[in-house]
């Protein structure tokens, strides 16, 4: 364990100066070198960076223990930013020295009113003063203010705090509780290895991420080729002041089909920034091993060919005790196999596979129906934005890819799912009432009136919403696309504005505009 202490306004050279230092909770070593975000309302919550690092040893020989024990303990450091000889000594919480019980007579020491303020706020806690001997790596006026950057990546606290790599979770065992909020730059896939799966004949062995694969019917048309209603853009966008159905669709060709083989190198191309989102859930499947045409079934299984490196989890139901291996896309390679096995939608549950029981997102489907206009289900989303302002907490949207707009809340694990389910119900109870002529709760949709439905069921334990950037069977490949909330203003915005073709160059310019869902664990608040 790291034996730890927090001096607010942190240490320093200047041998004149006295810093309060608080006792704090001890570290985990494996601590010592993390570097990212811990979430807010858990213990030292925000933004963390290595200041500095380095080794120490006991200055006079004495056993630390002991010496801390007796209040008063001199070391040497030995770091990149601190230097030399430093000593703490326990206070009366009043800024002076306790005596010590060591035999080393009382000493005295005073601190400036802010730094005693800062002490103020921490009554009924044991407090020290941080010194720095007069030695050679002593420097009067030193001020660690003027040396804000990290001694591993360079970078200062705003802006680890603006763009972290790492996550601390402190519900996790110690050994795992880093978590990196990045994919890493070697699971993007090469150049070489897309070339090879166009080399290839209508099936083969494609060697990628470091596994070789068995694929097939390469040549096998999965999507046809998108239909472009009259007005719209290739990119499927209805021009300003068109009004239509959420979803319809026009007669003209426009994209040429998609095949399996395209569907492979689409996996693999996003599987980095998809894995995220994916790791450490059962994956449900949607199958469609002859095209959008043929027949589709939902897979929960891994099959028995399955190879063996594929990550999978067991699950036993409480209720039937049936068993269930799942695909668990841990590694990217997984990904492209499922899609391969005919996988054209990718559906991960809101648990992690070490406490299913505790989700971490809350799921809302703004489901049109038969004469729900997509303007009318702007409007839903528009409100459900003004709500989240209005609460103060992080969502984020996402087109369907098909006719509608789903929105994921990062929440910090602990509620269960029904409860979760209740808060979900209460808000879009509170948004239906505000556009009732919009939104229907029949659950038949033959008994909706055309409305929409405002669907919080899905916030059950192995029920899922499509992922993010997932396919959607439609014509054209589109995908369930992340959006800014800001684009629900966009007159050109349509619910399958982007393809499997036209979704990476979107997320090469504007980035992954899902991920604040991986970084913030948040508490759902009261609705009033």
């Amino acid at each position: 364990m790291l034996v730890s202490w927090a001096v607010p306004k942190g240490p320093t050279l200047d041998p004149k100066a006295r810093r309060i230092a608080i006792p704090t909770e001890d570290h985990p070593l494996e601590y010592y070198d993390f570097e990212g975000v811990i979430p807010a309302g858990e213990y030292g919550g925000g933004d963390v960076i290595v200041w500095d690092n380095g080794t120490w040893e006991p200055a006079d020989g004495r056993d630390p223990a002991r010496s801390l024990a007796d209040g008063e303990l001199h070391f040497d450091v030995h770091g990149h930013k601190l230097r030399g000889r430093f000593v703490l000594v326990r206070t009366d919480g009043r800024g002076r020295t306790s005596p010590s019980r060591g035999g080393r007579g009382a000493r005295h020491a005073t601190v400036d009113a802010s730094e005693r303020g800062t002490g103020a706020s921490e009554r009924g806690r044991e407090q020290w003063l941080l010194l720095h001997k007069r030695d050679e790596f002593a420097a009067d006026g030193w001020d660690p203010e003027e040396h804000p950057l990290s001694v591993l990546s360079g970078r200062t606290n705003d802006e680890v705090k603006e763009d972290p790599d790492r996550l601390w979770r402190s519900d996790l065992p110690v050994a795992s509780a880093s978590i990196s909020l990045k994919p890493s730059r070697v699971d993007t896939v090469s150049a070489e290895e897309l070339a090879e799966l166009d080399a290839l004949g209508s099936e083969g062995t494609w060697r990628v991420f470091g596994r070789e694969l068995r694929v097939t019917n390469l040549d096998k048309e999965l999507f046809p080729g998108r239909l472009a209603a009259p007005g719209e853009t290739r990119r499927g966008r209805r021009r300003s002041g068109e009004r239509s159905r959420a979803g319809d669709s026009g007669t003209s060709a426009d994209e040429q089909p998609v095949t399996k083989r395209d569907l492979l190198r689409y996996a693999a191309q996003i599987a980095p920034v998809l894995l995220p989102y994916l790791a450490r859930r059962a994956l449900n499947l949607h199958r469609y091993p002859d095209g959008i045409g043929g027949k589709a079934f939902w897979q929960r299984n891994l099959p028995d060919h399955a190879p063996d490196w594929l990550p999978r989890w067991e699950h036993r139901d409480s209720g039937s005790r049936e068993v269930t291996t799942q695909l668990v896309v841990d590694e990217p390679a997984a990904l492209v196999w499922a899609a391969n096995f005919g996988a054209i939608e990718w559906h991960p549950w809101t648990s992690r596979v070490d406490n299913p029981d505790q989700p971490t997102y809350a799921l809302i489907d703004i489901d049109p129906g038969e004469e729900s206009s997509w303007e009318d289900v702007l409007t839903l989303a528009r409100l459900h934005r003004t709500a989240f302002e209005h609460l103060g907490i992080v969502a984020r949207p996402k087109l369907t890819g098909q006719r509608g707009i789903q929105i994921w809340i990062p929440i910090a694990r602990g509620p269960s799912f029904r409860s979760t389910r209740a808060w979900v119900q209460g808000l879009s109870k509170s948004i239906g009432q505000v556009v009732p002529d919009l939104v229907s709760w029949q659950w038949q949709r033959r008994e909706r009136g055309g409305r929409a439905r405002l669907d919080y069921t899905q916030n059950a334990i192995n029920k899922t919403l499509v992922a993010p950037y997932s396919p959607r069977p439609a014509p054209g490949a589109p995908v369930s696309a992340p959006i800014d909330w800001d684009e629900l203003d966009d007159p050109t915005l349509r619910p399958d504005a982007f393809t499997i073709r036209t979704i990476l160059p979107r997320i090469e310019e504007r980035g992954d505009l899902f991920v604040d869902v991986l970084h913030v664990a948040q508490s759902l608040p009261p609705l009033r």
